[in-house]
């Protein structure tokens, strides 16, 4: 007789599920989140909105007024916009419409996880290669792999996360030149960077763009996330995705975000980055920890001493921050985001103690 467990494919079952330790603390930086919440003035007129519309009724089946906001923003069609229940959801739409058994997706780790996951899931073949010695893209080894074995979905995320590394414009355009599958930006953390690949669209047709509400944005809690790709591409990947998927009052929030963001979260954005340089400095400077240079809102630093040994102690602090020393390459490392500016200062002092023991 078939034991239920013996129906679920052995690549899932071999596959290590995607986690969060439990622990909690009052300092919390292991997630890459906005350390400031959302404005209250952006709060105060989601809610006002909200209030206004018939809680009874479905929302919108597409989202258009949001797609046409996220279009402006984005500088980019309408119809080349998908808004989406985070951007994980819309990275396993891509993948779905994509992948299956017998085809391929090349990544480079160490990286986002859910990558490698929901393509096994699917049934497809993970290609994996390594950054480079210096934890950056190795542009010549991606090439040389999708020249090669011309992989059906690349994806590369930029600012990379746990890595904090861009993919150089013109590295992509060879990329993309050189591919004939879909070549996915997952940019998450392209505001912290202050650069993004959106203007290659209108050049490459295989060319998709994911972006996310839950960073600078400051809208984690309500799982907000878009695409962007030729309008052909949405057609097709848009028939992956569930149908209402995208609840009423995350759309009024993400509306209001983007018609507040010039005013209010672009500033916040700009605190972010400059808090991240001070603290780069300030970790660059105490003695057996390296920083490794990030254009995102997080960044890893490499330790002398065993990273579970520094989590467990700053966790004994109340500070709580990312170990991420069981991926690829990064067996001396630790990450965390940068916090407020008296998060950062608690955890600047601590490490120094830290270290000093």
């Amino acid at each position: 007789m078939t034991a239920p467990l013996d129906i679920i494919k052995p690549a899932v079952r071999a596959l290590r599920a995607y986690t969060l330790s439990p622990h909690r603390a009052s300092v919390k930086i292991n997630q890459n989140e906005n350390p400031w919440d959302a404005p209250d003035e952006i709060k105060e007129e989601v809610v006002r909105r909200f209030a206004a519309r018939a809680w009874s009724r479905y929302p919108d089946f597409v989202p258009v007024s949001l797609h046409e906001q996220l279009a402006q923003f984005a500088n980019w069609k309408a119809d080349g916009v998908i808004a989406g229940n985070g951007s994980n959801e819309l990275i396993q739409a891509v993948l779905m419409v994509g992948i299956g058994p017998g085809k391929r997706v090349l990544i480079s780790e160490p990286t986002f996880a859910l990558y490698k996951q929901v393509a096994t899931v699917l049934g497809g073949e993970v290609e994996s290669m390594l950054l480079t010695p210096e934890l950056t893209y190795d542009t010549a080894a991606l090439l040389a792999v999708i020249e090669k074995k011309q992989p059906d979905v690349t994806i590369i995320c930029s600012p990379n996360n746990p890595t904090g590394c861009v993919i150089e414009t013109e590295d992509l355009r060879r990329l993309l030149r050189a591919s004939r599958g879909l070549v996915v930006i997952d940019e998450a953390y392209h505001e912290f960077a202050q650069q993004s690949v959106a203007p290659l669209l209108a050049e490459h047709e295989n060319l998709i763009v994911l972006r996310t509400f839950s960073k600078a944005m400051a809208f984690a809690a309500l799982r907000v996330g878009y695409l962007l790709a030729a309008p052909e591409l949405v057609r097709e990947i848009r028939k992956a995705v569930l149908p209402y998927n995208l609840n009423a009052f995350s759309q009024l929030a993400a509306e209001v975000a983007i018609e507040k963001y010039p005013s209010l979260l672009g500033p916040i954005v700009r605190a972010i980055i400059d808090e991240r340089e001070r603290v780069y400095t300030a970790v660059s400077q105490i003695e057996g920890l390296s920083p490794v240079l990030s254009q995102a809102n997080f960044m890893i630093v490499r330790a002398n001493r065993d990273p579970k040994q520094v989590f467990a102690e700053l966790l004994e602090r109340d500070i709580l921050v990312r170990d991420v020393s069981a991926y690829p390459m990064l067996h001396e490392y630790f990450r965390f985001s940068v916090g407020t500016p008296e998060e950062n200062d608690r955890l600047l002092r601590a490490l120094n103690e830290i270290q000093a023991e």
